[in-house]
């Protein structure tokens, strides 16, 4: 079965364009998504859902453009990489990728070697980002639960038996097991 999808952004769009283009490449039948914008992830997409739902391994999914179905590079690699585990076949007929030929299977391969270099890229520089600030002295990751104030105050209650652990956890807003490592770590204890 040849599915084709659809879909533009605003009720105000038109969708003629690519239900012509996909009635002449000979789909059996045609889902669309009307105000459905691009930053919504294909999957939440109420009509590519129910597309998804038509498709059995050796279907093909017919769109007229990529942007049509995924919202970035990444997203397209996870659609069709969603495509490839089912056995379903895809084709985008303004961009040339067609996963039924050797050619499309080229393309999509590459786009998405692409797509896992620029992840790279963007790991590389945020460790190394990371690294410079813990250089200058930064204390990177969340802020401190408790200050040293609270933790002094909590611990003289606790060993004076003014107050219990979750006493004092309660009183200062935090769970008992996060004023228990804090008494620790200012103890110097081994977590």
């Amino acid at each position: 079965m040849k599915i084709g999808y659809a879909r533009v952004s605003t009720e105000e769009q038109n969708l003629d364009l690519q239900i012509e283009a996909l009635t002449e490449a000979g789909c059996d039948r045609i889902i669309t998504d009307q105000a459905q914008s691009g930053t919504t992830a294909a999957e939440s997409r109420n009509g590519f859902s129910e597309a998804m739902g038509l498709l059995d391994a050796g279907d093909l999914l017919v769109v007229w453009k990529l942007d049509r179905v995924g919202r970035s590079i990444a997203d397209l690699i996870h659609l069709l990489k969603l495509f490839g585990d089912r056995g379903i076949e895809f084709r985008s007929l303004t961009d040339g990728i067609d996963t039924t030929t050797a050619g499309g299977r080229l393309v999509f391969h590459i786009m998405g070697a692409l797509a896992e270099f620029e992840r790279d890229l963007i790991q590389e520089r945020t460790k190394a980002g990371l690294r410079a600030a813990r250089k200058r002295g930064k204390r990177l990751g969340r802020p401190p639960a408790l200050t040293a104030a609270q933790i002094a105050h909590a611990k003289t209650a606790i060993e004076t038996k003014r107050e219990t652990v979750s006493g004092m956890a309660e009183i200062l807003g935090v769970n008992r097991s996060t004023l228990q490592r804090a008494m620790n770590r200012e103890a110097g204890v081994a977590l």
